[in-house]
C-alpha cells in the first residue's frame, strides 16, 4: 500500500510499504477514504533529524472498515468511520471520566511505528472505542467537515471548553489556523459575546470573521498585546485560547489576559519551560489550562450541527491533493499557501 513517510526536516515520501493487517482480536482495518495535513505536523516538518526517520504520517481520517477483529462489537465491514487523533478503548476511568487522551490502554498514531492516515489504509486498535460509525456515505459534501471532527474542530472545541466559555465571554484566540479558526467557531456556540482573532493572514481572519470573530488584530508581539488592551479598556480579554504552540504565541496569552482570567492552550507546544511566575501568571491569578483534546468524548456533542448544516468547519480544507501528492501538501501549508490540505485516495 501507499504511505506517507517523513525521513527527516523538509523531507516527505510517499512509498509503497507492506499492507496493514489485523494484528489484534480488538483491532479494525480501515481503508482510508480521507485524511489531511495538520498544523501539528509541520513541527517535525521542520526539526526531525535524519536519523529518527522514517516515520508515518497522520493522524486524522475517515475511512471504511475493511476487516475487524473476532473481539470487536460494534463495527462490521462497510461502515464508515472517523478516527480521532488518539485511541482509546472508551472503557477506563479516564475514558468514562471524558478524558480519552489519557486513557490508560491507548495512546497517539505516532506511537505506532507502522500506522498513520495519510496512508492507503490503517490497522485502528481498540477498534469498538477508538471509531466512531458516520451516518452518510464516503462520497458525501459533508465528508471536510466530518474529517474535522478527528482533530481540529473538536480541538478548538477543547480549547474553548476548558477556557470556560459561555454566554458573554470575551475571548481572544491566538493564531489564525484551522484550530484556531475552529476555536473561534466554538467559542461563538459557546455563547462568546465577544471574539478576538489574533491572526495576520487576511484569507484566514476573513474566515474567522465568518465564524465568529468580532475583531481581528493583525499586529503581533507587544504590540499586538496593546492593541487587544485598547480594545479592552486596558485589561485584556477574561478568556485567551492559544492555538499555535510557540513561545510567541504563549507571551502574546499571558500579555492579554485580564487579571482573574484563564488561559487555554491547545496547540502543541514546542517548548518545556514558559514564564509562571508573579509577574506573568501569578500574580495576576491567572488559571493556566488546555492540553490534548479528547476529541473522541466531543464528537456526540459536535456531529448534530455538522449533519443538518448549522455549522460548517470544512471551510478550514482550502487544498485536496491525491495521496501521491502529499508532499506538496506539505510544502504549500510551509509556505502559507494552503491553510489545511485534505487528501483523497
Amino acid at each position: 500500500m501507499r504511505a506517507t513517510l517523513m525521513h527527516g526536516a523538509g523531507d516527505v515520501r510517499v512509498e509503497n510499504v507492506p499492507d496493514s493487517v489485523l494484528e489484534q482480536p480488538t483491532d479494525a482495518l480501515v481503508r482510508v477514504t480521507a485524511s489531511c495535513i495538520c498544523g501539528s505536523d509541520l513541527h517535525p516538518y521542520h526539526s526531525m533529524p535524519s536519523d529518527q526517520g522514517p516515520v508515518y504520517m497522520g493522524h486524522e481520517f475517515i475511512g471504511v472498515v475493511e476487516e475487524v477483529g473476532s473481539a470487536v462489537a460494534t463495527l462490521k465491514k462497510g461502515d464508515l468511520v472517523v478516527a480521532p487523533f488518539a485511541y482509546s478503548d472508551g472503557t477506563c476511568q479516564f475514558c468514562r471520566a471524558g478524558l480519552h487522551t489519557s486513557c490508560e490502554h491507548g495512546g497517539f498514531w505516532d506511537g505506532l511505528p507502522t500506522q498513520g492516515g495519510q496512508t492507503e489504509a490503517v490497522r485502528v486498535p481498540l477498534a469498538d472505542g477508538t471509531l466512531y460509525r458516520l451516518p452518510v456515505a464516503a462520497d458525501s459534501a459533508l465528508v471536510p467537515s466530518l474529517l474535522t471532527l478527528s482533530d481540529v474542530y473538536g480541538t478548538g472545541y477543547h480549547a474553548a471548553v476548558a477556557g470556560g466559555v459561555t454566554a458573554g465571554s470575551s475571548v481572544t484566540v491566538v493564531g489564525d489556523g484551522a484550530v484556531g479558526l475552529l476555536a473561534v467557531l466554538s467559542a461563538k456556540q459557546l455563547g462568546a459575546e465577544r471574539i478576538i482573532l489574533m491572526g495576520r493572514h487576511a484569507s484566514r481572519t476573513d474566515l474567522g470573521r465568518d465564524f465568529g470573530a468580532t475583531d481581528v488584530v493583525a499586529e503581533r508581539g507587544e504590540e499586538g498585546i496593546e492593541k487587544v488592551r485598547d480594545l479592552t479598556g486596558g485589561f485584556g480579554t477574561e478568556i485567551v485560547l492559544e492555538a499555535v504552540g510557540h513561545m510567541p504565541a504563549y507571551e502574546q496569552a499571558v500579555g492579554v489576559v485580564r487579571p482573574g482570567g484563564t488561559i487555554s492552550r491547545v496547540g502543541v507546544p514546542q517548548y518545556s519551560d514558559a514564564p509562571v511566575g508573579f509577574t506573568s501568571l501569578f500574580g495576576g491569578n491567572i488559571t493556566l489550562t488546555g492540553g490534548p483534546a479528547p476529541t473522541r468524548g466531543y464528537i456526540d456533542r459536535l456531529l448534530p450541527a455538522v449533519l443538518d448544516g448549522t455549522v460548517d468547519p470544512g471551510r478550514v480544507f482550502d487544498r485536496t491533493v491525491a495521496i501521491d501528492d502529499v508532499p506538496d501538501g506539505y510544502r504549500a501549508m510551509d509556505e502559507r499557501e494552503a491553510l489545511k490540505v485534505l487528501v483523497t485516495p
